[in-house]
């Protein structure tokens, strides 16, 4: 076996533009195609059958595939009548496996000119290109020109358009010629109640495999002679179309125009021998687990009776390994579902968990905030008590003292304390109203005695929490107006100190 772990870049271009082909179609991971690719030796045909198909055991492979005309066709298939396995019983009935063909129109062919007769006609194509453009400009100065040139080469054209028919329908992408194809045959035929697919083989063969129908193709040449018997008398026969619609029989009905590329290489995918022809395809799990197999063939005219009775025969022989199949998927979806539904109830209680953690989380955060933030508080007051402390030292400390008797250019105030306490103090006259507020402030230091020296608190900017106020009539002497107590008290004053908080102040505003 290959190995799985291959370097894309070591495979040559041709190996690496069948890998990008065979990708392109199955969808399948770079680690499992290149395998597959090495074990079918490049064969990019016979990988994609096997990827849809299911692997068989390893069998011998030709080392070069035989020669085929890709331009009208591209048989995805391995082997078709080949002998059957040897793995299946000998009193089961042979089924032919069925290929699931992606056509390939005609118009995508491209065939790449040899690079020297490229560069010899290189002249003669600017020469044409040249011309064109000149015909296209002269037919667009005078519009008559293109009228009369066109008279005179209608016998031209017509034998053209003869020969063209002749060789062939124009190619069209899957969907469009399906639906052709109906408009064709509704026009020929009339309106009928036939459910055909519109849609390519490759999308009916592939949702007849998923959803465990028969997939009825059935293949017509408007140039045979059977062709339109075998649709008035068999395929619109009203018991045929009554078998064909009725839901328990679980059919998808696809047909083609082998003159389509599309139809012609389902018909040599098939083995079609004999038209008109149909073949019932459904999926056959006594072969392989992802099989389809052509489990009846109608080739050439056939009776409607004899039409139904083989078709039903056919469903009838099958159908109980189809409801194996589907109540072992049904099971497979079940316990599919099952296991989604505990994923999604473990999802949701892994996300209630997380949501739980998450708010715990974030509650021991807030706590752990709050805790920093009143401890930073409590510090804080305690830096800024020990601050004062120091400053009201520091302040007491360079205080001038109280005049003496014998000075007669004082001022006497007598203060009220917020403990009721009265202080009588004089002052200089030219003493600044600070000084005032400073003894007040530094009084209880002022009380101890003897005062220590210290500097100074770095960085503290003091405030003084309280005002100097004269009780009748009512005035504050402020501190942030400066002044001295001469200037703003007079020769003496009966002052009062108010406590200064942020309810006093609001109320004071």
């Amino acid at each position: 076996m290959a190995d799985t772990g291959v370097d894309i870049a070591q495979l040559t271009a041709e190996q690496q533009a069948t890998l990008e082909q065979y990708t392109a179609v199955t969808n399948q991971e770079l680690k499992d195609a290149v395998p597959l690719l090495e074990r079918c030796r490049w064969n990019v045909q016979i990988a994609i059958a096997r990827f849809f198909d299911g692997e068989p055991p390893e069998d011998p492979i030709p080392s070069a595939p035989p020669p085929q005309d890709i331009r009208r066709q591209e048989v995805l298939l391995n082997g078709f009548g080949a002998a059957p396995r040897s793995s299946l019983s000998g009193r089961r009935p042979r089924v032919e496996p069925a290929p699931r063909v992606v056509p390939q129109p005609e118009g995508q062919v491209s065939t790449q000119v040899p690079f020297v007769f490229a560069i010899i006609f290189a002249p003669l194509n600017l020469i044409y290109s040249l011309l064109s453009k000149s015909f296209r400009l002269f037919g667009y100065l005078f519009p008559f020109l293109p009228r009369v040139w066109g008279r005179l080469t209608a016998s031209n054209i017509n034998t053209a358009s003869v020969r063209r028919t002749t060789a062939g329908r124009r190619p069209l992408n899957p969907r469009d010629t399906a639906a052709r194809f109906i408009r064709e045959f509704q026009e020929e035929y009339g309106s009928n109640t036939l459910p055909f697919y519109e849609g390519g083989y490759a999308q009916a063969f592939d949702l007849a495999k998923k959803e465990l129908k028969y997939l009825l193709v059935v293949l017509l040449s408007p140039e045979h002679d059977d062709t339109s018997s075998f649709i008035k008398d068999t395929l619109l026969a009203p018991e045929v179309v009554a078998f064909i619609n009725h839901k328990e029989n679980n059919i998808i009905l696809w047909a083609g125009n082998v003159q389509d590329a599309e139809a012609y290489q389902v018909s040599t995918g098939l083995n079609c021998t004999k038209l008109p022809f149909a073949a019932l395809i459904v999926h056959t799990p006594q072969v392989s687990s992802t099989a389809m197999g052509i489990v009846s063939r109608i080739a050439g005219p056939t009776p409607p009776n004899q039409f139904v009775t083989k078709l039903r025969q056919a469903i009838r022989t099958n159908n109980e390994s189809l409801d194996r199949t589907r109540a072992q998927r049904a099971e497979q979806q079940a316990t599919r579902n099952i296991r989604q539904a505990q994923d999604s109830a473990y999802e949701r209680s892994l996300a209630q968990d997380r949501e739980r953690a998450r708010i715990k989380k974030e509650e021991a955060e807030r706590k752990a905030r709050e805790e920093k933030e009143a401890l930073e508080r409590e510090e804080a007051k305690q830096r800024y008590a020990a601050n004062l402390a120091q400053w009201r030292k520091w302040r007491a400390k360079s205080l001038p003292g109280e005049p003496g008797p014998e000075e007669k250019d004082v001022v006497r105030v007598s203060i009220r304390l917020p403990s009721s306490e009265r202080v009588v103090r004089r002052f200089k006259e030219d003493a600044e109203i600070e000084e005032l507020y400073a003894f007040v402030e530094c009084f209880d230091v002022l009380g101890e005695g003897v005062v220590e020296e210290v500097e100074e608190p770095k960085g503290f900017e003091h405030s003084y929490g309280f005002q100097l106020v004269s009780p009748m009539p009512r005035e504050v002497f402020g501190v942030e107006k400066g002044g001295t107590i001469r200037e703003r008290i007079g020769r003496s004053g009966n002052l009062i100190v108010e406590t200064l908080d942020e309810e006093g102040e609001e109320d004071e505003d």
